[in-house]
């Protein structure tokens, strides 16, 4: 398979995030007009900067369904159901980007979109619909100047039984969603490796993000083979990001509830997920893929955790990570 792409492409290993972030301490969005939102993601992009992250996705602040269905639905601003106006396919977060500063920008995918308003069902036409709807908003990124990499994020597929879509008709909905991105790196997210060798046959999809820190089994499940066959790349998870799961196992250890001590649970965190254990992680992948590694960071979105200081410190470790094994391998 031939996947074309510009003189851009990624270069190495690149330390990007996945897009959630926590809300400043006492902040809440409801209330908040245009003008404070956008200030609130700009001081979120910021933090993930001085944390070290390379390519940062725009601070994905709203709920990741939400944010795409509601503009998609609108009858206002789409020119039939289900698909939006290309003149208002537009990301409000990317406003908060400054000039000159290239970001990752995540997109919910069409699977993803479908099943959250159509469950167990299968109807092609609105897939596709959907599909083309993501893809204007890919596009209406990309004109802005400032995506350095684009994202799908499917992280129901492998997972969810309401998924009943036939594997030819989900790779046609990534082909149509992933159009724009053929000229340029695109990650699709999953949550489960089982869908990793149709997305690798998709012609706009170049790399494959997959939660390696917290289930390092997945690399097992990625053919290098069919990478090298596709052109495909591989994103691996450095450090875990489900807290509450990482939360029970440190309740375990020390016998009582850390969220009833907060500076303590985030010190623990920390300790646990330290630069050492994501150094190793990421030495693992690199032993097994090679050159195919082309991204790392955390596994997923950091909107869930307690703080922003802890979110902040989880990257801080990435970065420190992530020098250590540039210095030994780079």
């Amino acid at each position: 398979m031939q996947k074309g792409r510009g003189n851009d492409r990624i270069k190495g290993i690149i330390f990007d995030d996945i897009g959630s972030y926590p809300l400043p301490r006492g902040v809440r969005l409801d209330g908040l007009s245009r003008e404070q939102y956008l200030q609130v993601a700009g001081q979120v992009l910021t933090e993930k900067i001085s944390a070290g992250v390379e390519i940062p996705t725009y601070p994905q602040l709203r709920d990741m369904i939400r944010m795409f269905m509601d503009p998609i639905q609108d009858p206002d601003i789409t020119e039939s159901p289900f698909l939006i106006k290309r003149d208002e396919a537009r990301i409000l977060e990317m406003e908060a980007v400054p000039a000159g500063q290239k970001v990752r920008v995540c997109v919910t995918g069409p699977i993803e979109l479908y099943i959250s308003a159509f469950g167990a069902t299968a109807y092609t036409d609105i897939l596709y619909t959907l599909a083309e709807s993501v893809s204007r908003f890919l596009e209406g990124a990309k004109e802005g100047g400032k995506m350095a990499l684009a994202s799908l994020d499917e992280p129901s597929l492998g997972l969810n039984s309401s998924i009943i879509f036939t594997e030819e008709e989900i790779q046609e909905a990534l082909e149509i969603a992933s159009r724009p991105c053929r000229e340029m790196d695109c990650e699709v997210h999953l949550h489960s490796p089982l869908y990793a060798g149709l997305c690798a046959r998709v012609s706009g999809i170049n790399i494959l993000g997959v939660e390696s820190a917290a289930h390092p089994d997945y690399l097992r499940l990625i053919d290098r083979d069919l990478l090298e066959e596709t052109e495909t790349y591989l994103r691996a998870g450095i450090a875990r990001t489900d807290i509450l799961a990482l939360s029970a196992q440190l309740n375990d250890i020390h016998g009582t509830n850390l969220w009833e001590d907060l500076p303590r649970l985030e010190r623990e965190i920390l300790k646990m997920e330290s630069p050492q254990v994501m150094k190793g992680r990421l030495d693992q992948a690199y032993s097994m893929f090679g050159e195919r590694l082309i991204a790392t960071g955390p596994d997923c979105g950091l909107g869930s955790w307690p703080s922003q200081e802890l979110a902040g410190d989880l990257l801080r470790n990435c970065s420190a990570a992530i020098a250590s094994f540039r210095s030994e391998h780079l």
